[in-house]
């Protein structure tokens, strides 16, 4: 700006201007140099909110899925995008080896399959070959399908895992028990084992299912953990009756953590977002609190949360006061998004 600045003084001197006009130039110039790029980027920022708030709102499939075949990005995870998604009405059908494409796709106008691509630890390349194959003809069993797409064995019990092979099998356990079957996958003439008429496994609980779903994928499209979780905090207020609380009022708010913020313009305050079967809370915790419970905070995926509610013109906080841990040993969860 300052080389910007002396070419323009030279120009205006070479055109006849004053001293007094031209430095009323380059000062107008040199103050918009302060604020310009903050403008420019504000409007830019406001034309991405806007047209990401008109696709939410009028064609919340394509919304949806594009975020979730664009992960990892933004400010929230894949688990949390579905979960908002199902309370706003939209349906999502599980990976399926059967029906699933390599990304997530739009089935209706309130319908989305999830896609392969939401599978933890399956390399696109072999995706690619398990499409090419099923377009050539579809698969008839679990075995049909190892012989077949020849995938690795921690890719085949993922898929079983997640239930991506329940189309073939009577359950995700049942799925787990055949792709354990033995066969030389080199072999020209490799045929794969009879499976037995019925699996010695029993079928997963809702948690184990639960379980499994986060740890292949980092999501659920089950139900939300805290529906699991809320007979152990009835005291606690939902996420979404927060806003009928009058302000001042004590509360108690319970949730999985999905987000950790320290902004360091923040004077050490902490945002913690909680969220639950209903939505998202968000509680604010004080320097002096924080470094009482840094371990907690920092290294628990479910918290109780307890103090004031601040409803200012519907912006909804809880002023934390008292912070203990939400014990879930049945869950291994996706980690939060933390930014400090």
């Amino acid at each position: 700006m300052n080389a910007a600045c002396a070419k323009l003084r030279k120009r205006m001197k070479e055109k006849g201007h004053s001293d007094e006009v031209t430095e009323l130039v380059v000062k107008s110039v040199q103050s918009f140099a302060v604020y310009g790029f903050p403008e420019s980027h504000a409007i830019s920022f406001a034309l991405l909110a806007y047209a990401s708030a008109w696709y939410k709102v009028h064609r919340a499939p394509e919304f949806y899925a594009s975020l979730l075949n664009n992960q990892p990005m933004g400010f929230y995870s894949s688990a949390t995008l579905i979960k908002d998604a199902q309370r706003r009405g939209l349906h999502f059908l599980p990976v399926s080896v059967c029906e699933s494409e390599w990304n997530c796709t739009v089935i209706d106008d309130s319908t989305v399959r999830l896609g392969l691509c939401v599978v933890n630890g399956l390399r696109q390349e072999h995706a690619a070959h398990l499409l090419l194959e099923r377009m050539r003809q579809p698969f008839t069993s679990v075995a049909d399908f190892n012989l077949r797409t020849k995938l690795t064995k921690p890719e085949q019990r993922t898929l079983a895992r997640i239930g991506a092979l329940s189309g073939l099998s009577a359950h995700r356990r049942d799925a787990l028990w055949q792709v354990e079957l033995p066969f030389d996958s080199e072999s020209l003439f490799a045929k794969p084992a009879t499976p037995p008429p019925t699996t010695p496994l029993a079928p997963m609980t809702s948690w184990e299912r639960m379980h499994a779903d986060h740890s292949g994928m980092n999501l659920s499209i089950g139900k939300h953990p805290m529906r699991l979780l809320r007979d152990r905090v009835p005291q606690a207020w939902r996420a979404a009756d927060l806003a009928q609380g009058a302000n001042g009022t004590y509360v108690q708010i319970a949730g999985q953590v999905i987000c950790r913020q320290r902004p360091g313009t923040a004077k050490g305050f902490v945002f913690i977002s909680l969220e639950d079967e209903t939505g998202v809370a968000n509680a604010i915790v004080v320097p002096k609190l924080f470094e009482r419970c840094r371990l907690l905070i920092t290294s628990e995926s479910f918290l109780v949360i307890e103090g004031p509610l601040q409803n200012y013109e519907n912006v909804i906080h809880i002023k934390a006061q008292r912070i203990f841990p939400l014990p879930a040993p049945e869950m291994q969860l996706a980690e939060s998004h933390d930014f400090r």
